[in-house]
């Protein structure tokens, strides 16, 4: 596929990261026409057992603020449909609602796959891969991490701040490749 300088340098600069995507896909249904044309979630394989579903052109070129996000998985041809759709659907939010950045929560509907309790995401740093993912400087464009967390999670993260979570995320040592993983608090 053919796709504008914008979103090949977009894809270049998850490569330099991680690796060639296995695959890149675009939903066929829902409000998809409401996102750039060239947007589509690429799957990357980070090791054998780890993999990222990273949002491909979520923004614009001529966005003020441009904005792209990864979720981490580790089975993804049993997790791969939903995912794409969590994301498509945080994607459009961004772009339709409002505009996400550190820190924020969303509510993903449901479990980021069926079954898992995980029913919102942290948009947070990219810890794993540090400030040469998080950004690439021409075009600037931020890339950050789609942490799924669960209602308790976000609850205890409204109460006592982003970093009191990413302590508890820390002490728990949780499993963050894990959809049916237990709360942290």
């Amino acid at each position: 596929m053919t796709y504008s300088r914008y979103t090949e340098d977009i894809i270049s600069h998850y490569e330099r990261h991680w690796s060639q995507a296995v695959e890149q896909l675009r939903l066929d249904t829902g409000p998809i026409h409401q996102l750039p044309a060239d947007f589509h979630i690429g799957i990357y394989e980070r090791t054998s057992k780890m993999f990222a579903f990273a949002t491909v052109s979520m923004s614009l070129a001529s966005d003020e603020s441009r904005l792209e996000l990864h979720t981490l998985a580790n089975h993804p041809s049993l997790q791969k449909a939903a995912i794409v759709e969590v994301m498509t659907s945080v994607a459009h939010y961004h772009r339709t609602g409002r505009a996400l950045g550190v820190g924020h929560t969303v509510n993903l509907g449901r479990g980021i796959i069926p079954g898992s309790a995980c029913e919102y995401g942290l948009i947070s740093l990219p810890y794993l891969d540090g400030p040469n993912l998080e950004w690439m400087d021409e075009p600037r464009v931020r890339f950050l991490w789609l942490v799924p967390i669960t209602a308790r999670e976000v609850s205890y993260k409204k109460e006592h701040g982003l970093e009191a979570l990413e302590t508890r995320f820390e002490e728990s040592r949780f499993d963050y490749l894990d959809p049916f993983r237990d709360s942290v608090v």
